[in-house]
């Protein structure tokens, strides 16, 4: 098992779901990295903490990571306001990989039956 194997399966261990009440503190700090849906949360995690620049430098640069933004929190808390019955109360899978927090919102699918 090489130290990348043994780092793949650490960060898949500490993965979590998290509400957006829990990242927002994260997000205050700058912490919070987003991965688009359909990216691995672990892969992607295991790059950041590997300082594989490359690939990182790649991702930011089409759009599949990138920092939280402002956008991004207003979204987020506005979709998860308590008082409102019809907020989708997002959620996310997360991972910490210091000094970041990565996230990948939980895509909810709609039962049809």
């Amino acid at each position: 098992m090489t130290p990348s194997d043994i780092l793949r399966a650490k960060l898949n261990l500490e993965t979590a779901q998290l509400t957006w009440p829990e990242l927002e503190r994260h997000f205050a700090r700058g912490d919070v990295i987003k991965v688009a849906i359909g990216m691995d949360l672990v892969d992607t995690a295991l790059h950041v903490a590997e300082n594989n620049a490359a690939t990182v430098q790649a991702w930011l640069a089409d759009g599949r990571i990138a920092r939280a933004e402002l956008s991004d929190a207003e979204d987020w808390h506005e979709l998860s306001d308590a008082e409102d019955w019809h907020a989708r109360q997002p959620m996310f899978w997360a991972v910490v990989v210091a000094p970041w927090v990565v996230v990948q919102e939980v895509v909810k699918e709609l039962d049809l039956n």
